[in-house]
């Protein structure tokens, strides 16, 4: 399964807002700025994470984005689905059934073994990300990362 791009943005932007003060909110520029990300695909990205309330957004002069709720409430697997969607990546086609190779119809009446294991492995992934907070990966930063993060994204916005 290869995830796009935008999949990695979304981590590290939802990683960056939760070492944030509560309560702050960065613009899609100072995000776009820190990660040197194209802002208006950024923006995509930040409002689909809105919409499925990861963050929360406000308009205005000290408008942007910040959690919606605390880190220890939000899931890698929320912060991918908000993005990726939640469809399955494989799809068996049952290609079994078809070709010179076809097997009869009495053999395949239970679920492809194949398509099974991956449904397997797909749930597993999700099973993983879902038991994976915001604070378990802040808790893994080293100790000088949060004051880092707040000095480098807000210190000269004046925010």
């Amino acid at each position: 399964m290869k995830l796009p791009l935008s999949t990695e943005w979304v981590l590290h932007c939802a990683t960056s807002l939760a070492q944030l003060d509560p309560g702050t909110s960065v613009s899609t520029a100072q995000l776009a700025e820190y990660f040197d990300l194209p802002a208006p695909y950024l923006a995509k990205q930040l409002k689909a994470l809105v919409k499925s309330g990861v963050l929360a957004a406000t308009t205005g002069p000290r408008g942007g984005y910040r959690l919606a709720r605390p880190a220890t409430q939000i899931t890698l697997l929320e912060i991918v689905e908000a993005v990726d969607g939640e469809s399955v990546p494989y799809e068996c086609r049952e290609i079994r059934q078809q070709g010179r190779g076809a097997l009869p119809s009495e053999d395949c009446r239970s679920t492809c073994i194949l398509a099974e294991k991956m449904a397997d492995a797909h749930e597993a992934w999700r099973r993983s990300l879902a038991q994976v907070t915001l604070d378990d990966v802040l808790s893994t930063l080293p100790t000088t990362a949060p004051a880092r993060t707040r000095r480098l994204m807000i210190g000269s916005s004046g925010r």
